[in-house]
């Protein structure tokens, strides 16, 4: 829930994104490449979150996390009659940058932001790859055992974090002032996701903490060179 002082700082931050959108345009049309036009509006951009359209965008997660490719991909929609369609859909869906440019390297391109963006690498998709390998050898043991009361859910949660996901979900509504329920948004699940992994820092030794984070990165690894496999598999290409 936003405070009075929030709204106050967005609703004077509104002039200063048009003249972002204004620039980044303008320099595409004087020649820039629209990718590192693009990043530098994204480098300069004030708002952690924005309505528009009536599409809620929630670029900062947690307050610290940055959500870097869902800005690129609002400020794609400012620019898609200037940008390839092709190469923005390999940024936006995979992640890769134009070929036909040469990019700094990403803390130069982010900036200030770089640390909000490792921020949301690892108390993100790398905590949401943790819970994703924790399940599988849940279902191992599912499947070489007799399992008995509860859903494999909540055998995940209580392995990761030492109690029920209802019981976490509870904790974190209450913290965030909330409502209590069961429905929960995209933008309030990537929310949860990183109060899962702050919490899961706070409770855990330092070394346990270590081991579940290599062991989430190996998966996320792990589930990006089988996408990566299977898109050259689509367009006839060896793997790397």
């Amino acid at each position: 829930m936003q405070s009075e002082a929030q709204v106050e700082i967005e609703v004077e931050a509104v002039p200063e994104t048009s003249r972002i959108i204004a620039d980044m345009r303008e320099a595409i049309e004087g020649g820039e490449h629209w990718f590192l036009a693009l990043m530098a509006a994204v480098r300069n951009w004030p708002l952690p979150e924005e309505d528009v359209g009536g599409r809620a965008y929630h670029y900062l997660v947690g307050g610290e996390a940055f959500d870097w490719l869902l800005l690129a991909e609002r400020l794609c929609e400012e620019i898609a009659d200037l940008a390839p369609e092709e190469e923005a859909e390999e940024l936006l869906f995979h992640g890769r940058f134009p070929a036909d440019v040469e990019v700094p390297a990403f803390d130069q391109l982010l900036g200030a932001k770089y640390r909000g963006h490792l921020n949301f690498v690892y108390g993100v998709r790398v905590e949401e790859a943790l819970q994703l390998a924790v399940q599988a050898e849940v279902f191992k043991d599912r499947q070489s055992r007799v399992w008995e009361n509860g859903y494999m859910d909540e055998e995940v949660y209580t392995r990761l974090y030492g109690a029920p996901r209802q019981a976490l979900a509870a904790e974190f509504r209450e913290g965030r002032g909330l409502p209590p329920g069961e429905e929960i948004s995209l933008s309030e699940l990537q929310e949860f996701t990183y109060w899962l992994f702050k919490h899961r820092v706070k409770t855990h030794d330092p070394a346990r903490v270590a081991s579940d984070t290599r062991k989430g990165l190996a998966q996320l690894q792990h589930m990006e060179a089988r996408l990566t496999n299977r898109q050259h598999a689509a367009g006839g290409d060896p793997p790397p």
